[in-house]
């Protein structure tokens, strides 16, 4: 199951710490989203929201997985589901009428790895770690 820890660990902080990297910190992506002079208060607000529950998840699934020196499965799939929550709504996010993987005026910077916007591509590669992780996990058990 260390294994299965390690990977579902660095999801959690890929998550917790990618958000705020890539929507605040770094300035070629950050001017997409919070230093975006398009995006009203309210749309940055969300996006703080948003880079925040990245944060806690992470806090909280790190803590459910390294509070105890030898997590159970049950701790595993909670810490599993807490470093997914972020990635698990970032893919579903599109279902709401009106979204895009990005606006506009960004197409043309973003990569997209074999035609995938990379919000998707990288979400979906963090929740195939956390099924990867999972499935090792009940495997050992």
């Amino acid at each position: 199951m260390i294994l299965s820890k390690w990977l579902i660990a660095f999801v959690a902080v890929y998550g917790g710490l990618g958000g705020i990297l890539f929507d605040y910190v770094v300035p070629a992506t950050a001017r997409q989203h919070q230093g975006n002079p398009a995006w009203p208060p309210h749309a940055k607000f969300h996006n703080g929201q948003t880079m925040m529950l990245g944060v806690l998840n992470m806090i909280l699934s790190l803590a459910v997985l390294f509070v105890s020196p030898s997590p159970t499965l049950s701790t595993l799939l909670v810490a599993a589901a807490l470093a997914d929550i972020y990635f698990a709504s970032m893919l579903l996010a599109p279902i709401f009428p009106g979204t895009a993987w990005s606006d506009p005026e960004f197409d043309d910077v973003n990569p997209r790895p074999f035609g995938i916007p990379i919000q998707k591509l990288l979400s979906t590669a963090a929740t195939g770690l956390i099924i990867v992780a999972v499935v090792i996990a009940v495997v050992q058990r």
